[in-house]
């Protein structure tokens, strides 16, 4: 990844976009398009970087939203907008009507209630493989007592009269081989209701951009799927895999104080700024960093705010952090930006693209006024 800790023109805190390397992943992924038959769109609770959709609509089919205000956002790409919720109002679809192609609704009931309401709309219903591959729980859409999809027994003698097609999301950051399983257990479980469709959405979780995934078995597995179901219009939406290896997260080391060990206090916040970090949890990589005890100097991590378990992790460093040090946190793009409050009113990171002639645009820096105006 670029080093970009020393460059004066990158402010702290920021998140970073790399065009370059948003460009990267999305090449991929027109070849996974053109080579399987199935078209992929961008899913927006991973990555909703608006100023980015420049750059993303030549290659995707549009975006997929799981609100009203998502599904406004994913209108402005001005291409094809799909909806997904758990669960919907009615003024929900007095504005959806006019924003989306696609939509699949959580329930029979959900779809009973709405489906004279959107009568331009291409509707159909998320299902339940009742096959597991994610493996964090938090992020399992297919763990037994999901509230996510209908399972096959629920569509035992029901009319599905008007239903076009099925929606299916049970990956987290998945090889292609998981998504081969998914498709066999769905021909197993559905197959009865597959000739009378006319899509396939396969959700998320295909992460085909992180290096060794292989990207030839998942256009053999998608070309074979549609060669035995060619009625089916097959969609692929990650988020994740859009966004994945472009860009950090730039921190500055504002203090540091001792406590069985020495402890940086950073100028962000993982509650606030990386949230899965605490939720997951996970260890984000730290350019330069190791493990503890792996380099001469340990440190552990901690976020600027007043919750006692602000605390990212242990890490090494070949030298002494001093104040004024910056890190940068690998791979902060999705799922981060998205995911954000201005808890505590802690400074929250400016958002820029690092272009392809190595130019940085700072395309927002919040302000107090920002705070404010999320509360009254």
């Amino acid at each position: 990844m670029t080093d970009l800790t020393q460059r004066s023109d990158v402010p702290s805190p920021a998140y970073v976009l790399e065009e370059a390397k948003l460009i990267r992943n999305l090449e991929l992924m027109k070849r996974v398009q053109d080579e399987s038959g199935a078209r992929i769109i961008l899913a927006l609770k991973g990555f909703s970087m608006w100023s980015s959709f420049d750059i993303i609509k030549p290659y995707l089919h549009g975006a997929t939203a799981s609100s009203v205000w998502e599904a406004k956002l994913a209108a402005e790409m001005g291409k094809e907008v799909h909806a997904f919720s758990p669960a919907y109002k009615k003024a929900d679809m007095a504005e959806l009507k006019k924003l989306v192609n696609h939509i699949s609704f959580n329930s029979l009931n959900q779809w009973q209630t709405y489906k004279d309401d959107l009568p331009n709309v291409s509707k159909g219903i998320r299902i339940n493989p009742e096959h597991q591959e994610a493996e964090t729980p938090l992020y399992d859409p297919a763990a037994p007592g999901s509230r996510l999809g209908i399972r096959v027994a629920e569509l035992e003698g029901v009319d599905l009269t008007g239903i076009e097609g099925f929606h299916c999301h049970n990956l987290c950051e998945c090889d292609s081989f998981a998504t081969e399983r998914t498709l066999l257990a769905i021909e197993k479980r559905f197959a009865k209701w597959l000739p009378t469709l006319k899509w396939l959405n396969l959700g998320g979780g295909h992460l085909m951009t992180r290096a060794g995934y292989d990207v030839d078995h998942l256009i053999k597995t998608l070309k074979n799927f549609k060669a035995r179901h060619p009625n089916l219009d097959v969609i692929l939406e990650p988020g994740s895999a859009v966004a994945w290896q472009t860009g950090p997260l730039i921190a500055e080391v504002v203090d540091i104080v001792e406590n069985e060990g020495k402890i940086a206090i950073l100028d962000i916040s993982a509650t606030a700024h990386m949230p899965d970090v605490l939720e997951m949890p996970y260890r984000p990589a730290i350019r330069g960093a190791a493990m503890p005890g792996e380099k001469a100097y340990d440190y552990r991590l901690g976020g600027n705010s007043c919750l006692a378990g602000d605390v990212i992790d242990t890490y090494s460093f070949d030298k002494p952090l001093e104040i004024g040090d910056r890190l940068q946190f690998e791979d902060m793009i999705h799922y981060t930006m998205v995911k954000t409050t201005f808890f505590n009113g802690v400074e929250h990171p400016s958002i820029c693209i690092l272009r392809k002639d190595d130019k940085l645009d700072v395309i927002r820096q919040f302000t107090y006024e920002d705070f404010k105006g999320r509360l009254s």
